[in-house]
């Protein structure tokens, strides 16, 4: 089953938690120094938020899905939208080891398709260098999204 995801870079981290906390009525499920992350259930959202330095805002949206078949319909349904799409395996990013791909929408978003594989112990990415005609489009760096959807 899919969850919607949503992530927002915010100013102060800790304001922005208790504002979500009191409209979601419940704490984070995860909370770091510079992260954190509800996982709802009505509705069915992966809402996170964290100071990346960067302009406030929304900084990706995407789909979560439980397995791999789910993820590889996703991947279809990306490659008839006829955008270049990422491929990323096991990689490190938002506390989570995932398989994702990566597709930039015409009008600039960046949306993140994903299974969690498991946890991962920091914030940072280790992802794999894109491919060459995808760094060629980068213009700006979204959460751990690779050079197609920067």
């Amino acid at each position: 089953m899919k969850r919607f995801h949503v992530h927002v870079v915010v100013p102060d981290l800790s304001k922005s938690i208790d504002f979500y906390s009191a409209l979601f009525a419940q704490d984070p499920s995860v909370r770091k120094p510079e992260y954190a992350k509800w996982m709802l259930d009505d509705p069915r959202v992966n809402f996170a938020i964290s100071e990346r330095g960067t302009t406030p805002g929304v900084n990706h949206l995407g789909f979560q899905v439980d397995d791999n078949a789910e993820l590889e319909t996703l991947h279809v349904r990306l490659n008839k939208a006829g955008e270049t799409v990422v491929a990323e395996e096991g990689v490190d990013c938002c506390y989570a080891k995932s398989d994702k791909y990566w597709v930039q929408d015409p009008s600039g978003i960046n949306w993140e398709n994903f299974r969690s594989l498991g946890e991962a112990p920091t914030l940072a990415c280790d992802t794999k260098p894109a491919p060459a005609a995808a760094a060629a489009a980068a213009e700006t760096r979204s959460c751990c999204a690779p050079a197609c959807c920067a």
